[in-house]
């Protein structure tokens, strides 16, 4: 039985315990599912995941708009993540992929909404490129004024659901000004003219992934998200949000890992004595319950910050990611470690776990990168003190 002790801390409230129960039976009886086809599961899980109204919480309901519930969103992907990575990240990118559209779309950019929330559309989140993936303000690609329209040139890559997505909300410079002030942000529907998928990209753990090519494609000038220079400040916003979710994913692992150690220690003897009784693997165990825990409370901190009316949780987030998916990373390698040649193993629920959590230490912004984002933030603090 999984640790649930967690729910009684002061950081939620009745309405996510009973989420969670939920979410569970319904991850027992649903996940996980088929993975020999990535694309085709990853349209069943959007398919299923609306169809049981699990995608509600990934973006805000139009008729009854109110502010993104971060807490919930990572619940959610704590729980699917600890039954089936796929199913998180069909989740996650739900929310990502529409982040934007949440928090600074029009009401005629909002109609997709329902949508990916009935689990009718998949979105995908187009920020990275070949030259600039963590140095998000060089990056290259360019939307040229045309008249009543932007005209899209450049690419874009390690796109999460690339290939599969209705719609993309893409970052390109409109040069307001250099850098950082010169990005701007667009719904791109995937059917755009000029719009190819140049790529696809295949990584350790299989999710759908794609480079994107842009040959003048053309959108109106109300697919623009946001006013002409704000892209980065809203990728940094979306990113704000949801980069306490990565570590929530990451905690999920984590804890699988753990619940797959303790019963192989249990079952498993060696020396006529099980592996549990065993002083190295208790310092083992004792060390991935702990990092577990660890991980949790920043992870849960940084989400009730921003429920809590946060303007921003730049730190938090940042500590929570950085953290959590390092930690989770170290909590499998010694699952892997406990389980001998059953770890490497294809196949095997922490050999996938291995290749999962991986990725989770690069994207919405690397180790390294949260790194200087503290840094930064806690010498500004003090700066500013």
């Amino acid at each position: 039985m999984p640790d649930r002790s967690f729910l009684n801390w002061p950081f939620f409230e009745d309405r996510h315990r009973d989420l969670a129960e939920r979410l569970e039976a319904w991850c027992a009886k649903s996940l996980p599912v088929d993975h020999h086809d990535v694309d085709a599961a990853c349209r069943d899980l959007v398919k299923m995941l609306g169809r049981d109204g699990w995608l509600k919480p990934t973006a805000i309901d139009t008729e009854n708009p109110t502010p993104l519930d971060v807490r919930t969103l990572c619940l959610t992907r704590e729980m699917l993540a600890r039954h089936d990575g796929l199913a998180d990240f069909a989740f996650a990118m739900q929310g990502l992929g529409t982040g934007a559209i949440s928090l600074f779309g029009s009401d005629e950019h909002k109609r997709w909404l329902a949508k990916t929330r009935r689990g009718e559309a998949i979105s995908a989140f187009a920020l990275s490129e070949p030259r600039s993936g963590s140095d998000v303000a060089n990056m290259d690609m360019t939307a040229t004024r045309d008249g009543d329209n932007y005209v899209l040139s450049g690419e874009k890559t390690w796109i999460s659901n690339g290939g599969i997505a209705d719609l993309y909300v893409v970052f390109a410079r409109t040069g307001e000004a250099p850098g950082a002030k010169g990005i701007s942000c667009f719904l791109v529907p995937a059917d755009t003219k000029g719009l190819e998928i140049a790529e696809r990209l295949e990584v350790i753990a299989p999710h759908p992934l794609a480079r994107l090519a842009f040959n003048a494609a053309r959108v109106p000038a109300s697919a623009m998200i946001g006013r002409p220079g704000d892209g980065f400040k809203i990728a940094m916003s979306v990113l704000d949000v949801f980069r306490s979710t990565v570590g929530a994913a990451a905690l999920g692992f984590a804890r699988r890992a753990l619940d797959e150690s303790i019963f192989r220690a249990s079952e498993r003897k060696l020396f006529g004595a099980p592996l549990a009784e065993l002083q190295m693997v208790q310092g083992h165990i004792a060390d991935m319950a702990l990092d577990v825990d660890a991980a949790a409370l920043l992870v849960y901190r940084a989400a009730w910050t921003k429920d809590m009316g946060a303007a921003r949780v730049t730190r938090e987030a940042a500590m929570a990611k950085l953290f959590a998916t390092d930690k989770a990373q170290e909590v499998i390698d010694k699952a892997v470690q406990l389980h001998g040649g059953d770890g490497v193993r294809r196949g095997h629920i922490v050999e996938s776990l291995y290749r999962e959590i991986r990725a989770l230490r690069i994207y919405e912004g690397a180790s390294d990168v949260q790194k200087v984002v503290i840094a930064r933030q806690v010498l500004s603090e003090f700066k500013q003190s």
